[in-house]
């Protein structure tokens, strides 16, 4: 692992398959994408769930927007998903680990992040993106008690 690269773990209270959802079914991302303070539209949202399919997202904020488009690359349903960034050169890969009762362990690997991004700012900002996943799948899951 270079400086460059980056790793996120969280594990969330809740089937992989619900994960798998959150992560990839378009309507979703509007709920929980983006550091806290940004809000990513429905609209802005495209999910071309396979290999070489789209991925777009814009996120708003009280100081600009900032639009990510990347490209599928893997794409194993609900185990893996991976895309790269053509503008920055960034790939990501999402692994759903499958942890029975416990939930769903996801590590999110970032490769040739840009230094922007390595800031201490941008990590805890992409952080509150996994504090709101969280809050959004609890929700999920309690919904369906």
């Amino acid at each position: 692992m270079s400086d460059a690269d980056l790793v996120y773990q969280r594990t969330f209270r809740a089937p992989r398959e619900l994960v798998w959802h959150c992560l990839t079914d378009p309507a979703e991302p509007a709920r929980f994408w983006g550091p806290h303070g940004m809000i990513t539209p429905p609209d802005g949202i495209v999910v071309e769930l396979w290999p070489g399919g789209r991925f777009e997202t814009l996120m708003i904020g009280a100081h600009g927007s900032h639009r990510m488009v990347a490209v599928f690359t893997e794409v194993v349903a609900p185990e893996r998903l991976a895309w790269f960034e053509p503008a920055s050169g960034m790939r990501t890969t999402s692994t759903l680990d499958d942890l029975g009762a416990d939930g769903t362990s996801v590590v999110i690997r970032q490769q040739h992040v840009p230094e922007a991004m390595r800031t201490p700012e941008s990590r805890a900002g992409f952080l509150t993106s996994l504090d709101k996943l969280e809050k959004h799948l609890a929700h999920l899951v309690q919904g369906d008690r």
